[in-house]
């Protein structure tokens, strides 16, 4: 994997009144094939000390496909105004959850672009939390190729 992509997310939850946010820094692949774009790259567990693949297939403003390797398997299905159950793995075992996404806009193209994602997260039909993730994609430049993956 050719990590020639500056990507960067914010991710925001919100559980029944408490807001949480994770902002990440990485570089990463980026490309597509058969109408979809693809957005790679590798996240670390400090904590665990392993790195996970993580790939995001993107078809338009329809659905987001979220693909986790490594140990802690996990595909989940953004849908835009449809529920999927789908398998995430947490470092204490599996969960089967509910997921709804009430809005899905892209506007990725060939250099890159920008892609926000609005879902709902559900565990045993009740409501867990509502997730807001926003990427941005762009060609990376010298200086974000020698300062490597960085976290904030």
């Amino acid at each position: 994997m050719e990590e020639n992509y500056l990507i960067s997310i914010v991710g925001r939850q919100d559980y029944g009144g408490e807001a949480g946010e994770i902002r990440l820094k990485t570089l990463g692949s980026y490309r597509e094939r058969a109408g979809c774009r693809y957005i790679s790259y590798q996240e670390y567990d400090a904590e665990a000390q392993l790195a996970q693949t993580t790939v995001l297939k993107v078809e338009a403003d329809r659905c987001v496909t979220l693909m986790r390797g490594g140990a802690g398997r996990t595909r989940l299905i953004l849908e835009k105004g449809r529920r999927h159950l789908c398998q995430y793995s947490t470092g204490y075992g599996d969960l089967m959850v509910g997921v709804f996404t009430s809005s899905i806009r892209s506007t990725l193209g060939d250099a890159g672009g920008e892609l926000e994602v609005v879902y709902t997260l559900d565990i045993n039909a009740d409501l867990s939390s509502l997730n807001q993730i926003q990427i941005t994609v762009k060609e990376a430049e010298q200086n974000d190729v020698e300062t490597g993956t960085t976290g904030n």
